[in-house]
């Protein structure tokens, strides 16, 4: 009964990270942010925001890119948007991560506190992989698969935003969400400049065979929203 029962969740497993892996590469659309107010902020809308964070929250796997997409630049418009929130509880997990090999209770703790800083911030997508990474210690593939599912549907909906080009940017909310898209692209970032007018780029060590040099992204909700909330920074 209970090789049936992991036999299952490794099935289930398998078939989310399925799914999500086949949206990574979404088509490129550009964020319209009057639009994603007025769908968030519209009880009748199917991306109405509680009703994301509440489908979010309970690990909903038939949430699509187009949800998620409203789920993150939404969030912009939340009183509790702060692009430059931090957890106080990232500096543990990130201590108790990179001290190995980990003993049971290191795992419980990693699991502890990556929960509470995901509690604080919904987007750290540092804390996600972290989160991922405890659970597949302890072997909670069915687990491992649904938190898999919603960290590629988040960057399935950051790299729908754009292209990563000077002319088509991605689009994001918080500063370490570019590092975040370069390293999952394979990619590591050498130098990060302003380029002006909201646009920032990102130059990565070349890979052997490919002429990628950098990415280029846009942070200007992330700005203007902070020019507004934090007036002195």
């Amino acid at each position: 009964m209970k090789r049936t029962a992991t036999i299952l969740l490794l099935l289930i497993a398998t078939v989310l990270w399925a799914g999500a892996e086949n949206d990574h590469k979404p088509t490129s659309r550009k964020v319209d942010f009057n639009h994603v107010k007025e769908v968030i902020e519209n009880p009748n809308s199917i991306y109405y925001y509680p009703k994301l964070l509440q489908s979010f929250n309970s690990n909903d796997t038939t949430m699509t890119v187009e949800a998620y997409r409203n789920l993150y630049y939404g969030y912009t418009f939340q009183e509790d948007y702060n692009p430059f929130r931090e957890s106080v509880y990232t500096t543990k997990v990130e201590q108790l991560y990179y001290k190995q090999p980990h003993t049971r209770a290191e795992c419980d703790s990693i699991d502890k506190y990556a929960t509470l800083a995901l509690k604080d911030n919904i987007f750290d997508m540092n804390q996600m992989q972290f989160f991922i990474f405890v659970l597949k210690e302890k072997k909670k593939h069915a687990r491992v698969a649904i938190r898999q599912f919603r960290l590629n549907r988040l960057v399935a909906a950051i790299m729908s935003s754009g292209k990563g080009t000077k002319e088509a940017p991605w689009v994001v909310i918080a500063p370490e969400h570019e590092y975040n898209i370069v390293n999952f692209l394979g990619y590591v970032a050498v130098d990060h400049r302003d380029e002006g007018n909201g646009i920032e780029y990102v130059a990565v060590q070349p890979k052997e065979g490919k002429s990628t040099q950098g990415f280029y992204f846009d942070v200007r909700r992330m700005m203007e929203v902070a020019a507004i909330k934090f007036p002195d920074i």
